[in-house]
This record gives C-alpha cells, sequence and structure tokens, in this order.
C-alpha cells in the first residue's frame, strides 16, 4: 500500500511465457498489493507459468482483443478492492521498477492517471524503437495534442496507471476491443477533465517483446486520427461514437474465468 491506497498491478497477457518471469520478479512487492493477469487465450504456456509464479490468473477461453483484455483486467482490479491500478505489460518492454513512482503520484492524490512515456529523453530509440514508429509515435502525439488541445510527450505507452475513480466513471464498458481502447481511455479523460501525470521510461525492444505488425499498426494510427476527431467534435456538441450520452461503464457483474486464484485464510 502507499497512502493507505491498495495497489493492484494488472498484466494483459498473450503469449507472454518467454518474458512474464523475468517482469514479474522486477516488481517490487512492498509496494504492490497484488497482481492479476488476464491470459487472452494464448498459444503458450502463459496460464501455467502464470499460476506457478501464484499470481492471481483469469483466462478467456477465445481470444476477445487487447482492449477486452484491458477491460477483464480492470474489472479483477476492481472487484479486487484496488485503490490505484497500474497496467505493466508482461513482455518487459517497460520496467517494472517504476511502479512505486507511478503509484505514488495517484496515491497521493496529486494526479487521476499516470503515464510512462518512453518519449520524455531519448529513451526510446536508445531502447531499440524502430525508427518508423518512433517517426509515427511522434507524428500521431502531434496531432493528438493539436485536436486535444493537451501538451502529453506520449499517447501510446502501454504503461499506465488509474484511479479506482477513474476506472469505475469513465465509460470504458463502450470501447473498442482491440488496440485503439488505449486510445480512446485518453480521450475519456480529458473530456471529463482529469489530470493525467507523465514519468520519463526506458524501454526495450527485443525478439521477445510483444509488438504489433505493420498492418495492424497502420489501422491503429487511422483509428487514432477517427478518436481526435470525434473528440474535437464532441467538444463543439457533436457527441459521436464513445462520447454519446448512452455509453456504459464497465460492468462489474461480469463472470471472470479464474485459473489461478490464492485462497485466503
Amino acid at each position: 500500500m502507499l497512502n493507505g491506497k491498495k495497489i493492484v498491478v494488472i498484466m494483459p497477457a498473450y503469449n507472454a511465457e518467454q518474458t512474464l518471469k523475468q517482469t514479474y520478479d522486477e516488481i517490487y512487492r512492498e509496494f504492490v498489493d497484488e497482481v492479476i493477469l488476464v491470459d487472452d487465450s494464448s498459444m503458450d504456456n502463459t496460464k501455467e507459468l502464470s499460476k506457478s509464479l501464484k499470481i492471481t490468473t483469469i483466462v478467456h477461453k477465445e481470444n476477445k482483443g487487447y482492449g477486452a483484455n484491458q477491460k477483464s483486467c480492470y474489472k479483477a482490479a476492481l472487484k479486487a478492492g484496488a485503490d490505484i491500478v497500474i497496467m505493466l505489460h508482461p513482455d518487459y518492454q517497460y520496467t517494472p521498477k517504476l511502479i512505486p513512482a507511478m503509484a505514488s503520484m495517484m496515491a497521493f492524490e496529486q494526479y487521476d492517471a499516470v503515464f510512462a512515456s518512453r518519449m520524455l529523453g531519448r529513451s526510446a530509440l536508445k531502447g531499440g524503437m524502430p525508427f518508423y514508429k518512433y517517426v509515427a509515435n511522434k507524428f500521431l502525439t502531434c496531432f493528438e495534442n493539436f485536436f486535444l488541445q493537451e501538451k502529453l510527450s506520449e499517447y501510446h505507452t502501454g504503461f499506465r496507471g488509474f484511479t479506482k475513480e477513474v476506472l469505475e466513471k469513465l465509460p470504458l464498458e463502450s470501447c473498442n476491443d482491440d488496440f485503439i481502447f488505449d486510445n480512446e481511455i485518453i480521450a475519456l479523460l480529458f473530456i471529463n477533465k482529469y489530470n493525467i501525470g507523465e514519468i520519463s521510461c526506458p524501454t526495450k525492444y527485443f525478439k521477445e517483446a510483444s509488438s504489433i505488425n505493420f498492418i495492424r499498426s497502420c489501422k491503429y494510427g487511422f483509428g487514432v486520427l477517427g478518436v481526435s476527431i470525434m473528440y474535437r467534435l464532441a467538444k463543439m456538441g457533436l457527441k459521436l461514437g464513445i462520447f454519446k450520452n448512452n455509453t456504459l461503464p464497465l460492468d462489474l457483474n461480469t463472470e471472470l474465468t479464474y485459473y489461478y486464484k490464492e485462497q485466503k485464510d
């Protein structure tokens, strides 16, 4: 705990067997109350390894997508009584050692969400980020800052934290089940006037680290442009998609399939 707040780390996983233990071993457990992994129907032994590490493990019977995986993660964390939820990819691309710093920025009520940015400083290219991804990241971030009228250094990090209030109130159930979910949640944070903090984060790109292919990257890029435009229209009074008034928050009554959960005395 930090400042009396329960800290839960969630891991949306897909074929993470080769990097999961290395990632998990670097989590400072004295600050983290629980770790929850959701396996999105992996084809390797991710769920078995997760169970052997005594991580609370949930398994999707079929692959639902990255956004749907996050929804299950957040539902499980809220059901576990989390006050602060940190999303950490189990592919060891981001360092778990920053979790206490990120959590403290929310535990002491300075921010509603915190993102670990690869673009603050020069860590992205040094860490092996492909140059075309670096350029695309910079371009999309500039485009989003222009349309959202904000000043984030990066919108595309997968290492981020949220308070309980954010996860309960934002209409995340109505968000996309694929990668564009990451971008939609940022737009919803801003339109609801929540405060986002950033922290510089080193990154590692290597063969075993998960990464979407070029075609899916292009699809994601066009999705980002669409969310940005809809945000600007919503600010002008024309509410479309996730900005409509009939969108839904996370359904905490959803049944989750636990593959492993430690029994409490």
